[in-house]
């Protein structure tokens, strides 16, 4: 359990999250000796948000997970799945590819080696809070609305709708893809941009057994959108649903919220889009899934703007895109690189201003995002409605892919960004 040092940063970071909250572990695990922060994170929920669909977590965010004491909180509880490999289908055909995750030696990739989880985004949050609750220089408080944020040369401020202010050395945005941070600070004109694609998802109760065609996890592509079947717990008595398909813009945050709350018109129209699978169980667990939630997924643009003297975005709000199916572990390293920058500029004796840290950090993590990016719109594409000739291409296309981008995943996946060369 680590108290906070009276020589420590006292840090603000808004956003309850996955982000905000791994970012805490990781400024935490990477102080300095004798200078632990104070952290102080700001949701605007009431509680903590343990809704959401089944992630991917890759062998490089189960790495990073386990270097911030995540990992161990996640396997004591059993939360998720092994995934050995990822299967690829023609939802009319049959199977296309695989994605492995065992490595060499059958053990996973990487050294340590490690496989991917499938869990969901819940039980992932729930491992995290468990691994920042014993950390006692780290305090969580819900129900905080930011309305204001004032930044001079030495400090940074929060005003709540509440009337309360709060003030620290720097303010770690970490909110999300509508972040309050950007928009009301770092690039206020910068702002989330719908996608063209939705996700449709829920979890379908099935019997011991139910006959999958599936080992752990399936991408089943179909003429108009991918349907994702996994499942995310030991016990294969639920699986994951999720159709990520080409949807018309509703045009405002409330008209999502009311077309995601018919959950029955969503399960009609997967069925529409994938009713005619010739993979026998594809029909039933659209048909089994209890409730259906519509995630319209927002984007930022490539290019912008990531921080101020003394404020920095990390997450979906510097950098949301769709899907590419290394997302997650995207931002644990993004929270860990930023984390390691900032300690060298500490370790240093702080002996520029604290941009120095930023503009490290941003150096070494702008390629590969803007890389991630150019990837998250082939997912667009691929997901997006075609015609039975560019399907069949698609079918093609895909094996032939993962075949040729093997070598490059399986880098990232090998990848650990606590060993990265800072450079400064």
């Amino acid at each position: 359990m680590a108290p906070a040092s009276p020589d420590g940063l006292d840090v603000l970071i808004l956003g309850g999250g996955i982000s905000g909250l791994t970012t805490a572990l990781a400024l935490t695990k990477f102080a300095p000796p004798g200078k632990v922060p104070r952290i102080r994170i700001f949701e605007i929920r009431p509680v903590p948000a343990t809704i959401g669909g089944a992630v991917n977590l890759t062998p490089n965010a189960l790495r990073m997970l386990d270097h911030l004491g995540a990992l161990q909180k996640i396997r004591e509880k059993d939360y998720g799945r092994t995934i050995d490999y990822l299967e690829v289908f023609d939802v009319y055909s049959g199977k296309l590819a695989e994605s492995d995750f065992r490595g060499p030696e059958g053990k996973g990739i990487g050294t340590p080696p490690y496989k991917a989880l499938r869990i969901t985004r819940g039980d992932s949050l729930k491992g995290v809070l468990a691994a920042v609750e014993e950390n006692e220089n780290i305090t969580l408080t819900c129900g905080k609305k930011t309305v204001k944020i004032d930044e001079t040369a030495d400090k940074v401020t929060l005003t709540f709708e509440d009337g309360e202010s709060v003030s620290g050395d720097l303010l770690m945005g970490c909110d999300g893809i509508h972040s309050a941070t950007r928009l009301k600070h770092v690039e206020p004109e910068r702002k989330a941009v719908y996608s063209g694609v939705s996700n449709a998802f829920g979890f379908a109760p099935v019997d011991k057994d139910f006959k999958t065609h599936f080992e752990c996890t399936a991408i089943n592509f179909a003429r108009r959108g991918m349907l994702l079947t996994s499942y995310f717990q030991p016990d294969p008595t639920m699986v994951y649903v999720g159709g990520l398909m080409q949807v018309k813009d509703i045009g405002s945050r409330d008209g999502w919220k009311a077309v995601g709350a018919d959950a029955e018109k969503t399960r009609a129209e997967l069925l529409d889009r994938f009713g005619d699978a010739k993979i026998p169980c594809i029909v039933p667990l659209i048909e089994k899934t209890q409730d259906f939630y519509l995630w319209p997924v927002f984007t930022l643009s490539k290019h912008g703007k990531w921080a101020t003297d003394r404020v920095m975005l990390l997450g979906d709000a510097a950098h949301a895109m769709p899907p590419q199916g290394e997302s997650t572990g995207i931002v644990f390293e993004d929270t860990v690189l930023f984390s390691r920058c900032l300690t060298r500029w500490v370790e240093k004796g702080k002996p520029n201003t604290m941009k120095e840290a930023f503009d490290a950090y941003e150096k070494l993590r702008r390629k590969r995002i803007e890389v991630a990016f150019e990837e998250s719109k082939d997912v667009v594409r691929t997901v997006s409605d075609a015609g039975w000739l560019g399907h069949t291409i698609k079918t093609y296309v895909v094996p032939w892919f993962l075949w040729w981008t093997h070598s490059y995943r399986e880098k990232h996946f090998i990848e650990d960004v606590t060993k990265t060369d800072l450079g400064y």
